[in-house]
């Protein structure tokens, strides 16, 4: 696969969710994934150092736009989320391999430069300190040239003092040219190192930073769905109290009307029985008082027949009395003659 192919973001389409979100349903689009990390581009070149991170790049969009309908499937299908989500946990564990591998021949292609800039800093230290060795050299051969010319002239236990010390100071010198060479090139792997340690720490930091930009993001989406679900439910369950309450209110007030309506009816039945009580009982006792009143007049009656005046008489007599008292007791006057009941 040549540098210049262009290869398209895969996408999955809602209705081949069913299918395709099962064990090892997802294989065919790491086959196609897998196609990325085939391309071979020239890490020596900006344009393929840029094709790689452009792979990469790709490989981390189809990634999320196979995972995002997935993880949009499994709250649909709750008794599959398990299957679903370790396949989705092993398709990104692949895709993040292919990634890295994908990106794998940069990352050495760059750690290798940076060894090869560091040893290419230290070749430049050796290089200085060989040429300033060079230089003390030739001081050093033109010293002894003027010290054989002066030993020439001094005794031979001078010469003894003068090579001795001129035999130290050559074998400190060495030792001190050595030490700085050494130095160097320690300091030369030290800043390599420190370089390469702070782009990978950069690097690091840069992923987590996207890492956690993305799960937060996740997370918000999530509170989000929750909160309006939540608040759907809420507002159901709500319509639904106001209309148990409402049907719970009807039926008491239904109810209430029901108890209004027997206790009405029960005051007027017992309104009705108190009146015709009140009538039986005033009939009984009108009854009662003409049959008292009867049996006073006939003893009246008895009395006079007695007396020898006819039953007739006596019948009239007691008529009269009667229907005076009566008269006397409704004009308020007292009769001379009655006949206490």
């Amino acid at each position: 696969m040549s540098e210049t192919t262009e290869l398209s973001v895969i996408e999955i389409k809602p209705e081949q969710a069913p299918a395709i979100y099962v064990a090892n349903g997802l294989d065919q689009y790491l086959l196609q994934i897998r196609e990325y990390a085939r391309e071979a581009p020239d890490v020596t070149t900006k344009k393929g150092r840029d094709r790689i991170g452009s792979l990469a790049l790709l490989v981390g969009k189809s990634k999320k736009l196979i995972e995002e309908p997935g993880r949009s499937y499994l709250k649909h299908l709750k008794e599959a989320v398990k299957p679903a989500e370790e396949e989705l946990r092993r398709f990104t564990r692949e895709c993040d391999a292919i990634r890295d591998a994908i990106l794998k021949p940069r990352a050495e292609w760059e750690a290798e430069r940076e060894r090869i800039a560091a040893a290419k800093a230290a070749e430049q230290e050796k290089l200085r300190i060989e040429a300033e060795q060079l230089a003390a050299a030739e001081v050093l051969r033109k010293q002894k040239e003027v010290d054989h010319e002066l030993a020439l002239l001094m005794n031979t236990q001078f010469d003894r003092d003068a090579a001795d010390a001129q035999a130290e100071a050559e074998r400190q010198r060495i030792a001190h040219e050595e030490e700085i060479k050494r130095q160097a090139v320690e300091q030369a792997r030290i800043d390599a190192e420190q370089e390469a340690k702070r782009e990978r720490e950069e690097s690091a930091q840069r992923e987590a930073a996207l890492k956690l930009k993305v799960e937060q993001e996740e997370r918000a989406k999530i509170e989000v769905e929750q909160k309006a679900e939540r608040e759907k439910k809420e507002a159901s369950e709500k319509v639904e109290r106001d209309k148990k309450e409402a049907l719970e209110r009807a039926e008491q007030e239904k109810q209430d009307a029901i108890a209004a309506e027997q206790r009405k009816q029960q005051e007027a039945e017992q309104r009705r029985l108190a009146e015709e009580k009140r009538i039986k009982d005033e009939a009984d006792k009108r009854a009662a008082n003409i049959e008292h009143q009867k049996n006073i007049n006939h003893q009246v009656i008895a009395i006079l027949t007695k007396s020898g005046i006819s039953t007739e008489c006596a019948q009239d007599c007691v008529i009269a009395i009667v229907k005076h008292q009566r008269e006397a007791a409704a004009s308020g006057q007292h009769p001379p003659v009655q006949i206490n009941y």
